[in-house]
Formats: structure tokens, C-alpha cells, sequence
């Protein structure tokens, strides 16, 4: 294209891309055809795109600038392109223009480490020093979601007068990916909304350093398709039916519907909401910890700490213990006292054997023979105390016994 700028022509060399995401090499490239580009006076280059530029991309035009290079490049995403239309009055028919957002929720507390949250649950557990934990796998994925704001200002009236108002603003979470929008569970969207303020940049490189595994899910839809779902979604939820009593002292029901133009939607704002699942291993188990998080907010959607691998108690108001013999973390029920040594042992791997009647737990086979050897060794009360409700009952029956011998003789 040529320009005209205080009566001097300017040549720019445009470049259009719809891709996923444009990435440095573009923006050099056409950096080097707009060095080349024969053309009788200054030259400049754009690259357009309906998508978003990487940060190495952005990064390098604004280079360019700072270092008055006579070859600028200017970056035209899909934002940009919406403004433009805007401005002009012009509808945007053909192509995406996808939401497009570089900020994201903090996937874990700065002031700590992304270990906290397992480190955290681990202290809760019996038998169980958390410094003796590993340090557990870590995979976070950046879920799109959007922030939209509007204002419903409806009223209804009749021959009789108004007969319902509606006057709310509202702020809607909704999960952005592929497929039909969805609004965020509640807790879920008050983490986002709650903490919106505190964004920042989603730099995949910076945080591939920290987790094991950095994935970022796109924008499934537009900003008008998430607007135009939200309309309706409001429009719903202000719905409702009011009883009115009429000029003739009839009562009449009347279903009152928000219009589209009673619906006002300010603003649409694009964040990722980090939903991180980590994973530590302990013996023969692994334990999944998954949340949503917002720096030292988090909503957990999945914890395997607190509940026992045998049967199906969970939840953090329950007691439970770690099995040093095998990494089991146990409810109340399926942990037991290893005879030998005196240390917790879970039901699961436990090898056992009766004494006196009284079924013993051991770590291994072991354990077991160098308590036997013990046992065999020891005097026959020992023995009898093997077995605590036996002894204490049989000495309750002597005492009974004698008391009645003694009723019986007279004595009492």
C-alpha cells in the first residue's frame, strides 16, 4: 500500500495471517522484505492477523521502534481489527476474531512454591513427616475463561401500572473454550472474579521452569458469540412471573421477559484461570491434588490426601495415618498398631497371625517370626496379656467367683 504523510509518500508492505498464534519469524521476515522493497521513498511494514501475537514477536517490533529502525513493523491482532471496524461502522463478516488475552490468574503463591499446597495437605496426615515427601509432579493448564459485565434495566407494566422492575448488574464467569459456553461453578467464578485484579502475563517459557508440564487451551468462541450468550443467559435468569390484581379486582399472572435491549453489556474481558493437578508418590500410591488457583486462593476439585485408599471415606474433618510399609494413607478403620515395633500399619499389607486369640499385625513375615520367638519365650502371663479382653475377663470371673464362694460360705 503507499500513504501520504505531510505530502511525502510512504510505501507499507502488509502481511496476513490466520494461524493459531504469529510468533517471531514472522514479523523478521517481513522485517527483511521491508528492507528490500523497492520503493522511491520510507517504507514500513504490518503485519495483520484475527488472532494474537506472541510475546518474542511483540517483543521484537517494539525493538525495532526503541532503535528508530528506518524498517518499522506495526502489529494489527484481532482487537485491533474490531477497533478498526468499530470506528468505521464496518461488519465483520468473514474470518474469526478471536478472544484475545495475554493475562492470566497466578497458578501459585509467589511467596511460597508450587509444592505448597501438597506440603500443606501432607501435615494433616498421621505417621507422616511432610519434609520426607518428594517433591510431587506438577502439570498446569491455562483455561480460557471470560469476565462479562452487564446491567439489566427492564420494567413491566400493565393498564394497571408498573407491575415489575428489574434494576441488577451482573458479573458472569464463563469457561471459554471449544464447545458451548458454560458458566464456572460458583466457587470457581468467584476465584476469578474476586481476583481479576491481580493478573498477570501468561509467559509459557517462565512457567514451563516451574511445572513439569505447561499447557494453554484456546479461545473457543468470539467476543460477540460470549456478549450474544450472556444476553440471553441474563435475560433468562431475570424471568420471572408476577401476580397483579386488575382494573377489575381480577388477579391476573403475567410472565415478565427482559427484552435484548433491556440487557446492556459492558464490558468483556479475557483471562486464563490456571488449573493445576499435582501428584506425589508415596511407596506403592500416588496421590492426585487438583485445584483451580489464583496465587493463594485455590478451589480444589480433586483431593486424593485426604481419603483412604481402602474404602471411601475422604474429606479434611477425618483422621488418617500413613503406612510407612507400603505408602498407604489410611482412614481410622483400616490402620492398626504393628505388634513388633509399635508403629502404624494399614490393614492393606499387613501380614497377620492370632496369640491368644488376638489377631496381630506385622509388616512382613519378619516382623511376625521375631515376634513369635519373642512370645514363645515369654512366661505364661505375658502371654495371657496378649490378649487384653480375655485377660481382663477371665479376672473378672475369678473375682465374681470368689465373691460368690465367699457369699455362699457365709462370710458376707
Amino acid at each position: 500500500m503507499e500513504e501520504g504523510v505531510d505530502g511525502e509518500r510512504r510505501g507499507i508492505v502488509v502481511e496476513c495471517k490466520h494461524t493459531d498464534s504469529v510468533g517471531r519469524p514472522v514479523v523478521q521476515k517481513l522485517h527483511s522484505a521491508v528492507a528490500t522493497y523497492d520503493f522511491d521513498g520510507p517504507t514500513r511494514g504490518i503485519v495483520a492477523t484475527t488472532v494474537r501475537f506472541t510475546r518474542p514477536a511483540r517483543e521484537y517490533a517494539e525493538r525495532l521502534r526503541e532503535n528508530d529502525d528506518p524498517y518499522p513493523i506495526d502489529l494489527l491482532d484481532g482487537e485491533d481489527l474490531r477497533e478498526f471496524a468499530d470506528e468505521i461502522g464496518l461488519d465483520l463478516y468473514n474470518g474469526r476474531i478471536e478472544i484475545l488475552g495475554d493475562d492470566t490468574l497466578h497458578p501459585y503463591d509467589p511467596a511460597t512454591s508450587i509444592d505448597a499446597p501438597v506440603t500443606a495437605a501432607m501435615r494433616d496426615i498421621e505417621n507422616l513427616d511432610a519434609g520426607d515427601v518428594p517433591d510431587p509432579y506438577a502439570r498446569v493448564t491455562f483455561r480460557p475463561t471470560v469476565i462479562v459485565t452487564a446491567e439489566t434495566d427492564a420494567t413491566f407494566e400493565t393498564s394497571v401500572g408498573v407491575i415489575h422492575r428489574v434494576h441488577e448488574r451482573d458479573r458472569l464467569a464463563v469457561r471459554a473454550e471449544r464447545g458451548t459456553p458454560a458458566p464456572l461453578p460458583t466457587s470457581v467464578g468467584e476465584l476469578v472474579t474476586n481476583n481479576r485484579h491481580a493478573t498477570i502475563e501468561l509467559d509459557e517459557t517462565a512457567f514451563g521452569e516451574v511445572f513439569d508440564v505447561v499447557a494453554t487451551r484456546r479461545f473457543g468462541e468470539t467476543q460477540t458469540e460470549y456478549k450474544e450468550w450472556a444476553i440471553e443467559r441474563l435475560r433468562e435468569h431475570h424471568t420471572s412471573t408476577v401476580s397483579y390484581t386488575g382494573d377489575n379486582n381480577v388477579t391476573y399472572e403475567k410472565t415478565c421477559e427482559p427484552n435484548r435491549s433491556d440487557v446492556t453489556v459492558h464490558s468483556v474481558e479475557a483471562v486464563y484461570l490456571p488449573e493445576v493437578r499435582q501428584t506425589a508418590e508415596l511407596g506403592d500410591y500416588t496421590y492426585p491434588l487438583e485445584y483451580y488457583a489464583a496465587g493463594p486462593s485455590r478451589v480444589t476439585t480433586e483431593d486424593g490426601i485426604h481419603a483412604c485408599v481402602h474404602c471411601e471415606t475422604s474429606g479434611a474433618r477425618e483422621t488418617y495415618t500413613y503406612c510407612a510399609n507400603c505408602g498407604s494413607i489410611n482412614c481410622a478403620e483400616h490402620v492398626r498398631t504393628e505388634r513388633l515395633e509399635g508403629t502404624p500399619v494399614c490393614t492393606g499389607c499387613a501380614v497377620t497371625e492370632r496369640f491368644m486369640l488376638s489377631t496381630k499385625y506385622f509388616y512382613d513375615e519378619a516382623n511376625r517370626n521375631a515376634f513369635r520367638e519373642e512370645y514363645d519365650a515369654m512366661p505364661f502371663y505375658e502371654k495371657f496379656m496378649e490378649d487384653v479382653p480375655l485377660a481382663a475377663g477371665v479376672v473378672l470371673g475369678v473375682i465374681v467367683l470368689v465373691v460368690g464362694s465367699l457369699f455362699a460360705a457365709g462370710v458376707f
